[in-house]
């Protein structure tokens, strides 16, 4: 079997899958989520199932080469297989999910401190300078959106009027720059965590 003719067979059965799995997946993502939160994950879900299609259970399984040339030869998988897999899978996509709002919640309470109270002293002074050197990393229009939504407490719909974007495309730039302050600013925390453990030692 050619490489094409591999990619040909996968794609077919991610396809097969998909039709089996992709409603009751949404089904058990909306009754542990919201519907925003389910969508999103469910996307995630289904990213990860292409990526590790030779390992869901049920025909097709492995990239072994198949006698039958025909693309479409292997059965549909039957949900009582694949299923309880792939609840697994959705159920890792969740937890990440919910790990990571945990933390853009974090940013969020930043966001909104750093707004409404001013640095007063050294250890606000620094809080603020992470949180102003991690939006200053942003693109001008990410970094718009951001503040649009911390500061202004606007909805998507509601940045997409005013910076003239779609609400589609506000949701997905804000998405990545939370993510990016996220991760930006817990650097910074882990640093300066690691740091007050250096002093602590030298001290002993």
């Amino acid at each position: 079997m050619t490489e094409e003719e591999t990619r040909r067979k996968r794609q077919a059965r991610f396809e097969r899958l998909a039709q089996v799995v992709v409603e009751p997946l949404h089904r058990y993502l909306l009754r542990r989520a919201g519907a925003d939160l389910a969508e999103d994950v469910l996307s995630e879900t289904m990213l990860v199932l292409w990526r590790r299609i030779d390992d869901v259970p049920g025909p097709g399984t492995g990239s072994a080469p198949d006698p039958d040339p025909e693309p479409n030869a292997d059965p549909d998988p039957s949900p009582d297989e694949v299923l309880p897999w792939c609840y697994g899978v959705a159920r890792g996509c969740l937890a990440n999910a919910r790990r990571a709002d945990g933390r853009r919640l974090r940013l969020v309470e930043r966001l909104i401190r750093t707004q409404q109270r001013p640095p007063t002293g050294a250890a606000d002074h620094s809080d603020h300078s992470d949180l102003h050197a991690a939006l200053g990393a942003l693109g001008a229009l990410d970094r718009e959106v951001v503040q649009l939504w911390a500061w202004e407490e606007l909805a998507p719909r509601q940045i997409a009027e005013v910076t003239g974007l779609t609400s589609n495309a506000v949701s997905i730039r804000l998405h990545r720059a939370k993510k990016k302050l996220a991760a930006q600013l817990g650097r910074k925390d882990a640093e300066r965590s690691g740091h007050k453990r250096d002093e602590g030692r030298s001290s002993q």
